[in-house]
C-alpha cells in the first residue's frame, strides 16, 4: 500500500505494450462502491475473497494469451492461493519502498481503510514484508518517479 503499485504497474504496461489490471480498481468498476465501502461493510474477509476471484480473472486473461501487469493489492500476496497462482503464471515484482516515503504518500487518505490509523499501517507494513520478500524480483522505490522504477524493473533479466 502506497508504494506505487498502479503508478509504475501503469506505466509498465504502456512501456512493454501490454494490458494493465489494477485488482483493486477491477473491484470497484464491478462492484460499482469503494474499496473502502466494501471494508465498512462487508468486512476484509469479504474484500480478500473478491480480491482473488479478481486475481484469478486477470490470471485467466493472461493464460489465453493477454499479457500483462497485473497490481495486487498490499495483502493479496499474503495468501497461499494467490501466491501460486501468480508465481505459476508470471514474475511476481516487489516494489520496496521506505516506510517513510510510503506514509508521507498515504497521509490523511481516508479511502485506504487499513492506513487510517498510523500505528496499524507501521505493524501491517512490518508484517507483511516477509511475505513481499517471497517474489521472485525485489526492486527498490527510491524516488517518486514511476518512470525510474519501471526502468529498474526492466533492467532485470526476468524469468
Amino acid at each position: 500500500m502506497g508504494c506505487g503499485k498502479s503508478t509504475v504497474g501503469s506505466a509498465l504496461a504502456e512501456e512493454l505494450g501490454w494490458a494493465f489490471t489494477d485488482l483493486d480498481a477491477e473491484i470497484e468498476r464491478e462492484h460499482a462502491t469503494t474499496i473502502s465501502r466494501i471494508f465498512d461493510e462487508r468486512g476484509e474477509p469479504e474484500f480478500r475473497r473478491l480480491e482473488s476471484e479478481a486475481l484469478k480473472r486477470a490470471v485467466r486473461s493472461v493464460q489465453s494469451g493477454r499479457p500483462q501487469v497485473i497490481s495486487l493489492g498490499g495483502g493479496a500476496f499474503l495468501s497461499e492461493e494467490n501466491y501460486r497462482l501468480v508465481l505459476d503464471n508470471g514474475v511476481a515484482i516487489w516494489l520496496d519502498c521506505p516506510f517513510e516515503r510510503i506514509e508521507r504518500r498515504l497521509a490523511g487518505a481516508s479511502h485506504r481503510p487499513l492506513a487510517r490509523d498510523p500505528q496499524r499501517l507501521r505493524e501491517l507494513f512490518d508484517l507483511r514484508r516477509e511475505s513481499y520478500a517471497r517474489a521472485e524480483y525485489r526492486v527498490p522505490v527510491d524516488s517518486d518517479e514511476a518512470r525510474a522504477t519501471v526502468a529498474r524493473i526492466l533492467a532485470l533479466e526476468l524469468i
